[in-house]
């Protein structure tokens, strides 16, 4: 069987060679500047989707949240424990963002958890996670389509955070809808003009 704790300490050195060793290195020259990203991602936890991957970025390059189902929830001013949104405000409020991408994905479990909630065998948070997804009941019961389709509800959360709405209507902050085909490795990005997903280039 592979040892793939060994081959994330191989990984481990390589970063170290990569982006530690030297006195002009990306990592103390982060540590000594400090992290000014100017690109946030709300990401799936999908093992398969790592924006730093597929977008090929730095260390410091994205300021990245993810959770289950790359959802952002509605601005809930409460004394709940609000992880995301804690994670917009400090990338919105304080890193000053400027472009917001929220990257959903093909064969999303979370996606698929919202559709077949009956086959949850542990369910302390899940099911009540991605019901802040509110699909159509006329919509097909299908992941892809569904987790297209949950981007641009959580597009609609975004602009119930006072903070996010202003910057946008300012042209402050740009909010971007990508959707990552696992299979293919490509990414499409949702048009509001158009109202359709079409290829990023």
């Amino acid at each position: 069987m592979k040892d793939f704790f060994k081959d994330i300490l191989m990984g481990y050195r390589a970063f170290r060679e990569k982006y530690a060793d030297g006195d002009d290195s990306i990592m103390r020259h982060l540590s000594a500047h400090g992290q000014k990203p100017q690109i946030m991602v709300v990401s799936c936890c999908d093992s398969r989707v790592d924006p730093a991957l597929i977008l090929q970025c730095d260390p410091g390059d994205l300021f990245v949240v993810r959770n289950v189902a790359n959802i952002v929830p509605p601005f809930e001013k409460d004394n709940a424990h609000h992880g995301v949104s804690a994670a917009l405000e400090f990338g919105i409020c304080y890193l000053n963002i400027k472009h917001l991408i929220i990257l959903g994905h093909s064969q999303c479990g979370g996606i698929d958890a919202l559709l077949h909630q009956e086959g949850l065998q542990q369910d302390d948070f899940i099911s009540n996670w991605v019901s802040l997804i509110k699909v159509p009941s006329d919509a097909p019961n299908d992941i892809d389509h569904c987790a297209r389709f949950a981007l641009t509800g959580s597009y609609q959360h975004c602009l119930t955070f006072p903070w996010i709405k202003e910057r946008v209507e300012q042209g402050s902050l740009a909010i971007h809808l990508w959707f990552f085909d696992i299979e293919a490795g490509r990414i499409s990005t949702y048009s509001q003009e158009e109202k359709v997903f079409q290829t990023l280039e």
